[in-house]
């Protein structure tokens, strides 16, 4: 890349780069939506399959360790193959976990079902998170991880709606049929659309798998950005699983109105996911996380106690919630993206992905352990699970403190719109 050019025309998305961030968007959807989607199904799993809060959370969290026991597997070939075909390998399987889902007909068959999801699930972020870190230079990171993550705001407005729709008029099992759906379409578009992304092949090493992962493992300033993500993971698998059968039976919401609830929020999402992104490159990205982490624990702790409510104060309390976890999460995810070597990239992300899903799913268990139902449905302790999040936010705040630190002296300039080399450099 020629350094005399401006800036401006450095760091603006070309054609290719704007489908590649559009094609991972739509993915992170359905990988998004696949999980979201069982917290308002939370109230209908309980009651028609006969499960108790922590059997659910059990739902949840086999879906997380086994996508964590994946990527760690994964991690020694991560970086020796075409990303692109990993992608739809793993992709596939995912489908074929979710149509498992779909065809669940109690506890156990679901738990399986979900486990299977998750064993190819954690690869697929993994892989997406490596492509991101080959096509794009740091400093356009968080405007990308801000579109990206608008999949979570997409959930909200079209899967989590229609999901819940398609739940009451033919059943909970036609919701995963639409992610299975909608996948293969999407799949056939990475099929035919994405170019290869071979670059990293040209950085292989000569270790083989079971070394690569040992190395990629041991390395010291990578250990920080595990121990950072394992933090980050700990708040929203706590709160999430539980937020429906909370909202409807503690804070006296009825059910029908779970899809207008999460319309709301979700568009709301999609508007500010961009801004967050472009703030994220333009100010300072670990400055607009602890924004956000300090946005997120007031939010949580209102949240978390709250009692009997109408519609439109929770409309208010979830909006600023979510915005402040998104704030958490673009930052984050960008910051953590320019911390490994180009060679080991795909390596790193599957590691810091099973961490998430490890700690998530380690997160949700105890919420399950810790949440009891009363006789009338309602959850008790719920406010607990909020101040033990508060807690992981606090500390997770500190480690990302030095996360950043080691990111900017490898890169010798702070975590904004500066001037910067090609994205393989970075």
């Amino acid at each position: 890349m020629n350094q005399t050019q401006p800036i401006a025309e450095k760091l603006s998305f070309t054609p290719y780069q704007k489908l590649v961030v559009a094609i991972l968007a739509l993915l992170q959807f359905t990988i998004i939506l696949d999980f979201m989607v069982l917290s308002p199904l939370g109230t209908i799993l309980i009651k028609e399959l006969s499960i108790t809060p922590a059997r659910f959370g059990w739902v949840v969290s086999a879906y997380a360790f086994s996508a964590g026991i994946s990527g760690v597997l994964a991690a020694g070939f991560a970086d020796k193959y075409d990303r692109k075909k990993l992608l739809l390998i793993f992709y596939t399987g995912f489908l074929i976990g979710t149509a498992l889902c779909a065809m669940a007909t109690d506890f156990h068959s679901l738990l399986i079902a979900r486990i299977v999801t998750g064993l190819f699930a954690g690869v697929v972020g993994s892989a997406s998170m490596a492509i991101v870190t080959d096509l794009f230079p740091i400093q356009m990171r968080g405007r990308v991880m801000g579109y990206i993550q608008m999949a979570f705001g997409g959930s909200q407005v079209l899967g989590i709606p229609i999901g819940l729709l398609l739940a009451t008029r033919w059943g909970w099992h036609s919701t995963f049929w639409m992610i299975v759906v909608f996948g293969l379409l999407l799949g056939f578009v990475i099929l035919y659309y994405m170019k290869p992304v071979t670059e990293h092949l040209k950085l292989r090493s000569e270790k083989n798998p079971l070394e690569h992962l040992v190395h990629t493992i041991t390395m010291r300033p990578y250990l920080l950005g595990f121990l950072g993500t394992m933090l980050l993971a700990t708040g929203g698998f706590m709160i999430m699983p539980f937020a429906s059968t909370f909202t409807t039976n503690n804070l006296g919401i009825h059910q029908d109105q779970l899809p207008q609830l999460y319309l709301i929020t979700g568009i709301s999402s999609l508007v500010l996911m961009p801004l967050i992104g472009r703030a994220s490159d333009k100010i300072d990205k670990y400055l607009i996380f602890c924004v956000g982490t300090a946005l997120s624990m007031l939010m949580i702790g209102i949240y978390t106690n709250m009692g009997h409510t109408t519609f439109a104060m929770l409309l208010v309390v979830n909006i600023i919630m979510f915005t402040g976890i998104m704030s958490r999460m673009i930052p984050a995810g960008a910051i953590t993206s320019a911390i490994p070597q180009p060679q080991d990239r795909g390596a790193f992300m599957s590691i810091n992905s099973s961490v998430q899903q490890v700690s998530g799913g380690i997160a949700a268990a105890i919420s399950g352990m810790i949440i009891v139902e009363n006789p009338d449905k309602s959850l008790r302790h719920f406010d607990t699970v909020g101040y033990v999040t508060m807690i992981a936010m606090v500390v997770a705040a500190v480690i990302m403190y030095f996360v950043a630190r080691q990111v900017q002296h490898k890169m010798g300039r702070p975590l904004s719109a500066k001037p910067a080399g090609e994205a393989m450099a970075t």
